[in-house]
């Protein structure tokens, strides 16, 4: 479909629906996803700028947030995101260009295979420019019919002929009503530190949630996640208390998204939780660079990554999915550091 008011003129979307999930994936703003529903209970937060068209796009410090729907997932890079910084005299706003890109869609079809009818999406993202860089997102999103699950398998290809610095990061938001103060954030952690002053008061509760407060400043949480014997790592917001009981789990491969940025936004208007798989943290593409942990793709290499996000439903069925995960990080709650150098130092590669 074609969005045909407003900012939105001229977006186009695909609407996916296995017949429990329906989800809204924007194919000109880098293959992101606007809305999600769980049998018509929307799960992810959208900003008041709604679906805005990449035309509108100001790379300038904060000038992203001025499109940013915020919607089920928002992918932030390639090449930086995080705060507005200067790196080697370049000039970089926040979270990187890849949202506000266009796709080049090159499938959109259901097949059966075998007894189970594949929903597929997949197309490109280039980040690109003249002396480079040369960067591609090649990402498929896949369902099934009749499930409640959304897997993002990406592959991202540096196709220049020099190294170029990768970043990227996975900006999942939900929110009300999954989001109030009956939630609890579970995770795979071993260890989280605040980003800053504001984050460091009430440290303790970066897992629990309050009611929508006037005047919220937003706290932001860094995480060093324990993975299972696969290699995947987790995090899930689950709600006991509604429709019975009712989840979102995000599994990731974690060692090419070795961190997790928990957003924590409480305020009115914007009442939302990120959960955000990344390869760094959102202090900026310099702090990486200084600590030594800036990602890079060399000439021709490539770099896979797999998400998994699926709906829980059910009391037994949350209590099922919170037991396996603290099965994986064991019974101790996560270390709260007191700041971020030693996070950077303490967690694993």
């Amino acid at each position: 479909m074609e969005l045909a008011d407003g900012h939105s003129k001229g977006v186009r979307c695909i609407l996916l629906r296995t017949g429990v999930l329906s989800a809204l994936v924007v194919v000109d703003r880098g293959l992101d996803v606007a809305n999600l529903e769980y049998k018509g209970t929307p799960l992810a937060w959208m900003s008041p700028t709604g679906i805005t068209a990449p035309a509108f796009y100001e790379p300038e410090g904060l000038g992203w947030l001025r499109g940013f729907f915020g919607g089920l997932l928002t992918t932030c890079g390639l090449t930086y995101f995080g705060r507005p910084t200067v790196d080697e005299g370049e000039q970089l706003g926040l979270h990187g260009r890849a949202s506000y890109i266009p796709a080049r869609l090159h499938l959109c079809r259901g097949r059966w295979a075998g007894d189970s009818y594949v929903l597929e999406i997949e197309g490109e993202v280039r980040e690109s420019k003249v002396f480079e860089p040369n960067i591609s997102l090649y990402r498929r999103i896949e369902a099934e019919l009749g499930g409640s699950r959304i897997v993002f398998r990406d592959h991202v290809r540096n196709n220049g002929w020099y190294r170029q610095p990768f970043m990227i990061l996975y900006h999942f938001n939900l929110g009300f009503p999954l989001l109030s103060r009956e939630s609890k954030l579970v995770t795979t952690s071993r260890l989280v530190v605040p980003r800053d002053s504001d984050a460091a008061e009430g440290a303790e509760n970066y897992d629990r949630f309050e009611e929508p407060t006037r005047g919220y400043r937003e706290k932001v949480y860094f995480h060093d996640l324990v993975p299972d014997q696969e290699g995947y790592a987790y995090a899930a917001l689950l709600n006991y208390s509604l429709a019975g009981g009712l989840g979102v789990v995000i599994r990731f491969k974690r060692k090419p998204l070795n961190r997790l940025v928990e957003w924590k936004m409480m305020g009115e208007g914007a009442y939302v939780l990120g959960i955000e798989p990344a390869n760094g943290l959102v202090l900026g593409r310099d702090f990486e660079r200084r600590v030594g942990t800036l990602k890079y793709l060399e000439p021709q290499e490539e770099q896979s990554i797999e998400i998994e996000l699926k709906v829980v439903e059910g009391v037994e069925e949350l209590r099922r999915v919170e037991e396996r995960i603290i099965e994986i990080r064991g019974p101790k709650r996560a270390t709260i550091l007191s700041d971020v150098e030693t996070f950077v130092r303490e967690a694993r590669e």
